[in-house]
C-alpha cells in the first residue's frame, strides 16, 4: 500500500472522523496525506472540525494503527481499497459520502467496474421477516439476474437478502456482493456463515467500510444500505413494512439518482405497505426480471426471451403448468388441492415460472399460462 492509500486508512481509523468529515477535509485541504500533514491552525479553518477532532487527527499522524490494520488484513486475506486505489468501485466513489476505505473479502465482480452507467449490478433488499412469496421471488429474481450476467448486491441479512444472494449463486457464473454492518471478518447473522463461504468460493465478495473485528451495531446498518445503493445501478425492494430498513436503501437510491424497483405484494399484508408507498412515489413496478433488464436496455444474456419450453422444465414445474392449463384460471387453493403440495412448497415453483414468463398472475389471484409451452 502506497503512502497516500495508507494515509486514507489512517484517517478512516481515526475515532470520530467519518466519511462526511473526511470529504469536508479533502475539499478544503486536499488528499489524505495533506490532511495528515496539516497543522492545528489549518484544520481549524475547516467548518465542522472542532478541537476534539483536530486532536484526534494530529495523533493519527504518528499512529501505528494503520500498519496494525494492514498486518491483520494480510493475515486474513482481506484487501483494503482506499478512495485513492484504482480498484475502488468508481460508482461508489461518486456518491455523496463514499466510504474512505472499502474492506473486501473475495473478488469484486467485474460488472461493478466503471462509472455508474457501465455498472451491471442490482441491489435487492427487503424485510427480514419475509413471507414465503417474498423469499421465493427474491431467490428466483437473483437467479434470473445472474443468468443475465447481472451481479446481485444485498446485505446478507436473513429473509429477502439471504434469498437474493442464494438465488444468485445457484447459477455457475452467478456473482453477488454482501455488504456488512460489521467487519468483513465478523459474519452477521451467524446463521449465514455457510452462505458467506459459498459467496467467497468464487461467487463474489463480502465488503464493509468498518475496521476488522467490528461487531454489528444498529447504527451501522443505514451506512451499510448506502453502500448497497452505491455499488448498484438500481435497487429492488421486494417486501418492506412502513418503517422497514429497506426503505432507507430506497431513499439513498433516489438521492443518488439510482432507479428504484418495487415488487407488489399481497393486498392487506403489512409488509407491503412500504412497497406500495414506493410505487405511489414512482418506483418501477416489478413483476419479472424483464422489468429490470428493459429499464436499462440490458441484453438478456443467458435468458431465452420466449421462455423455456415445456420440455425444458423439470417434472415438478411441468406438473404445475399442466394443472394450470387444465383448470385454465385456477386459484392458489385449487393448485394446492390438485397438486397435494403445501403453499410453502408450491409458491417457489409458481414464482420461478412467473419470472420465466411461463405463467402470470391475473386479477383475482388467479394463474394463467402465457409462455411458449
Amino acid at each position: 500500500m502506497d503512502n497516500l492509500a495508507k494515509a486514507y486508512l489512517s484517517l478512516a481509523l481515526t475515532p470520530g472522523l467519518g466519511p462526511r468529515k473526511i470529504k469536508l477535509l479533502t475539499e478544503h485541504l486536499g488528499d489524505a496525506e495533506k490532511i495528515l500533514a496539516a497543522s492545528a491552525a489549518d484544520l481549524r479553518e475547516v467548518e465542522g472540525i472542532g478541537n476534539k477532532l483536530i486532536e484526534a487527527i494530529l495523533r493519527a499522524q504518528d499512529s501505528p494503527e494503520a500498519d496494525k490494520e494492514l498486518a491483520r488484513a494480510r493475515h486474513l486475506g482481506v484487501t483494503i481499497l482506499p478512495l485513492s486505489h484504482p480498484e475502488y468501485p468508481e460508482a461508489l466513489r461518486q456518491i455523496f459520502d463514499p466510504p474512505t476505505v472499502l474492506y473486501v473479502r473475495g473478488q469484486l465482480p467485474v460488472t461493478l467496474k466503471g462509472e455508474i452507467s457501465k455498472v451491471r449490478a442490482i441491489g435487492i433488499v427487503g424485510t427480514r421477516n419475509a413471507s414465503h412469496y417474498a423469499l421465493s421471488f427474491s431467490g428466483a429474481l437473483g437467479k434470473q439476474l445472474a443468468k443475465a450476467g447481472v451481479a446481485v448486491v444485498s446485505g446478507l441479512a436473513l429473509g429477502v437478502d439471504s434469498a437474493a444472494h442464494q438465488g444468485s449463486i445457484n447459477t455457475e457464473a452467478g456473482q453477488t456482493v454482501a455488504v456488512l454492518g460489521s467487519g468483513v471478518d465478523v459474519i452477521y447473522p451467524r446463521q449465514n456463515q455457510a452462505l458467506a463461504k459459498k459467496i467467497l468460493a468464487g461467487h463474489g465478495a463480502i465488503v464493509s467500510e468498518y475496521p476488522l473485528g467490528t461487531e454489528p451495531r444498529a447504527q451501522h446498518f443505514p451506512g451499510r444500505n448506502r453502500i448497497i445503493n452505491g455499488l448498484a445501478r438500481g435497487v429492488v425492494v421486494v417486501e418492506a413494512g412502513h418503517k422497514s430498513g429497506a426503505l432507507i436503501t430506497a431513499d439513498y437510491a433516489l438521492e443518488e439518482g439510482r432507479t428504484v424497483f418495487a415488487v407488489p405484494g399481497r393486498v392487506g399484508d403489512p409488509n407491503t405497505k412500504g412497497v406500495l408507498e414506493l410505487i405511489r412515489q414512482g418506483a418501477v413496478l416489478t413483476q419479472s426480471v424483464e422489468d429490470i433488464l428493459n429499464e436499462f436496455g440490458w441484453e438478456q444474456d443467458g435468458l431465452n426471451p420466449t421462455g423455456p419450453s415445456l420440455t425444458q422444465l423439470n417434472e415438478g414445474q411441468r406438473k404445475i403448468v399442466e394443472l394450470i392449463q387444465q383448470f385454465e384460471t385456477p386459484l392458489l387453493d385449487d393448485l394446492i388441492n390438485a397438486s397435494k403440495l403445501s403453499a410453502a412448497e408450491l409458491l417457489p415453483t409458481l414464482t420461478l415460472l412467473e419470472l420465466q414468463g411461463i405463467i402470470k398472475t391475473v386479477p383475482g389471484g388467479r394463474y394463467i399460462v402465457i409462455g411458449s409451452v
